[in-house]
């Protein structure tokens, strides 16, 4: 068995991916989040949790990213600070977390010799499209302090590549949803608003349009660049998406009606990014994943909502959230 290190596999995408991975068969050494409470996040749930190596610690220790980066084959480098309007308020630590916790990673995999490094970023980088699909030769534009931090880790682990032959591949998956999502996310935030018994749902601008894939299939993109022939993929950045999009406005009205809801919307001022700030549109092209892992988008958009519907509607799984209040 392949020993992998999945960083953030406390979190939303990650513990899919921790968990996907057990299924496959991978030894998986799980890094969640130090705390005082001994929580390893999702991943207390997790029916295959005595089946990885759950360890907790932070990225921003150089020291730690040596320990855990031993006898690792593959690092899926997925924590990070992520919330955008967070970063707008404490942008020093996102440079901490993202910038440094990843050159911290890349450099105790190049000392402890792992056979392949996976930076995941965002389609984020990209800013609003200045020609769709976006692939991957599109221009980066840093429109919020989150994706600068994005823009330069993935730059850092690409310099380890240049400088040091290290095995590094970016993944950018475009906007995941699915189960255990933050509320901070607009999916989730729709489907919790409409749960809680509200009279209407607080939102930001329903202009803007994303490029929604389910967390599943991201798993399935990440997973398919580790297993990929190395010499194809190094060096190289794939987009983890759908092909589609979608406005926020139009999601709005479809989750609505598969959860047979009349609730109103509530353009809300405090959940609207500054102007120059907001990515207005993300569609993206998967086919350069599509030819070097026969990478394809399998959950079609309204299955993935029904599925994430039914996860939200378990009252176990809903009390996580507190929804009377804005998650920046």
């Amino acid at each position: 068995m392949k020993k992998v290190l999945v960083t953030g596999a406390d979190g939303f995408i990650g513990s899919h991916l921790a968990e996907a991975l057990v299924k496959k068969g991978f030894h998986v050494r799980a890094l969640a989040l130090y705390n005082s409470f001994n929580s390893w996040g999702w991943l207390d749930d997790s029916p295959y949790q005595k089946d990885m190596e759950i360890i907790t610690g932070d990225v921003r220790d150089p020291f730690l990213c040596n320990t855990i980066t031993k006898d690792i084959d593959t690092v899926f480098h997925l924590a990070a600070l992520i919330a955008i309007p967070y970063s707008y308020v404490a942008p020093q630590a996102y440079v901490e977390t993202n910038i440094s916790g990843t050159l911290n990673i890349c450099q105790a995999a190049k000392e402890n010799n792992c056979a392949r490094i996976i930076q995941t970023s965002t389609s984020e980088v990209y800013g609003t499209a200045q020609f769709v699909p976006i692939n991957e030769t599109h221009p980066m534009r840093p429109q919020s302090p989150y994706s600068a931090t994005k823009i330069a880790s993935d730059n850092i682990a690409l310099s380890y590549y240049y400088a040091f032959n290290s095995p590094v591949v970016i993944a950018r998956p475009f906007n995941t949803y699915g189960p255990r999502q933050s509320a901070r996310a607009v999916i989730p935030t729709i489907i919790s608003q409409i749960l809680s018994g509200q009279n209407k749902i607080n939102l930001g601008d329903l202009r803007p349009t994303r490029d929604f894939n389910f967390v599943s299939d991201t798993c399935d993109g990440l997973i398919g660049i580790a297993e990929a022939d190395l010499d194809i993929v190094q060096g190289q950045s794939f987009n983890i998406c759908s092909g589609n999009e979608i406005s926020i406005l139009e999601l709005v009205n479809k989750i609505k009606k598969l959860m047979n809801s009349q609730i109103q919307i509530e353009e809300v001022n405090e959940r609207v990014r500054p102007a120059d700030s907001e990515v207005f549109r993300l569609l993206g092209d998967y086919s350069k994943l599509k030819k070097a892992t026969n990478y394809s988008s399998k959950i079609d958009f309204e299955s993935g909502l029904v599925d994430t519907i039914n996860w939200f509607c378990n009252s176990e799984n809903l009390k996580k959230y507190k929804t009377g209040i804005y998650n920046v």
